[in-house]
């Protein structure tokens, strides 16, 4: 039922690829941005500060995506900033949002499944405990700030993202050039688990919770099949045709990364999207040799 939406994060690299998607579905879109003018299309916020209800009014929809990138050295500065680019700024979105007449009927909050934290072969879902580490708990937080939203009765959805494809971002784009030159490999053992989905069903997964009343409360966006970090590694050499036999040793990943390396690239996440599959969800690419061949012939 599409209407009014209002989207953060859209220049970012899910944004950017679900405003279009929105569109076409018949959603009339406002940007709720950090900079410029407030204008026809734009509302501008600071999400370190309280935002006026009137000007996140009259949307039918919201969809937040906005918040720092984790990629990067995890110093106090920028762990701080991680936080309160998140927590902050959508306590402040869900309180405004709960004081609007008439509310929107839907807030679709971005997470992470980071909220797992390291968890070896466990298989996770919606209803699993939450991890141990900065991640778990930033996502808590973040969480957690979307209640004032749920409390005023508007039905409210956390998308905890898995890795997300893409070539034009994120993990796979870092990764092509090494493995296209020959140089790729697994990262520590290899053995950690890796919950990836696809961009476009990324697009097509906040389009069904949107449109699904049932949904609500975390959602675990992942694709259906997670694999392994070697298992990655070996299907994109596979894919490029080329050899991947250069891994980065834990301690090697620890010292360029630091903090970020443990629970990033070294922590094992095996997840499912339990809540998307049982409301009957269909991904386009659900096995990750069919996912990553048409995101690079693209």
């Amino acid at each position: 039922m599409p209407g009014k939406l209002l989207v953060s994060g859209s220049s970012g690299l899910i944004g950017t690829a679900l405003v279009p998607a929105l569109t076409a579905s018949g959603y009339h879109i406002t940007h709720l941005v950090r900079s410029g003018l407030s204008s026809e299309g734009r509302v501008v916020w600071d999400p370190a500060k309280p935002v006026a209800p009137e000007s996140v009014s009259g949307f039918d929809a919201v969809v937040h995506l906005a918040g720092e990138s984790i990629v990067g050295r995890w110093t106090e500065e920028k762990k701080r900033r991680i936080v309160e680019s998140r927590v902050l700024g959508t306590r402040h979105l869900a309180e405004s949002l709960a004081k609007t007449s008439p509310a929107p009927r839907v807030l679709v909050c971005a997470s992470a499944i980071g909220y797992y934290g390291d968890r070896g072969n466990e298989i996770l879902g919606e209803e699993s405990t939450p991890g141990s580490g900065f991640l778990p708990e930033v996502c808590k937080e973040w969480e957690s700030a979307t209640q004032p939203a749920a409390d005023a009765g508007i039905r409210t959805a956390q998308t905890r993202f898995g890795v997300v494809l893409s070539r034009d971002g994120g993990a796979l784009a870092k990764m092509l050039t090494p493995f296209r030159l020959g140089i790729g490999g697994k990262v520590g053992s290899g053995r950690q688990w890796m919950s990836w989905i696809d961009l476009q069903d990324v697009v097509g997964a906040i389009l069904h919770i949107l449109n699904t009343d049932s949904l609500r409360g975390p959602v675990n966006v992942v694709g259906p099949n997670p694999v392994t970090n070697a298992e990655v590694t070996r299907t994109l050499a596979s894919v490029l045709s080329r050899l991947a036999v250069f891994p980065m040793p834990a301690f090697a990943a620890r010292l360029v990364f630091g903090q970020m390396a443990d629970e990033l690239l070294l922590a094992s996440q095996r997840v499912e999207p339990a809540k998307l599959v049982a409301c009957g969800f269909v991904f386009l690419h659900p096995d990750l040799n069919g996912a990553l061949r048409a995101i690079l012939r693209k």
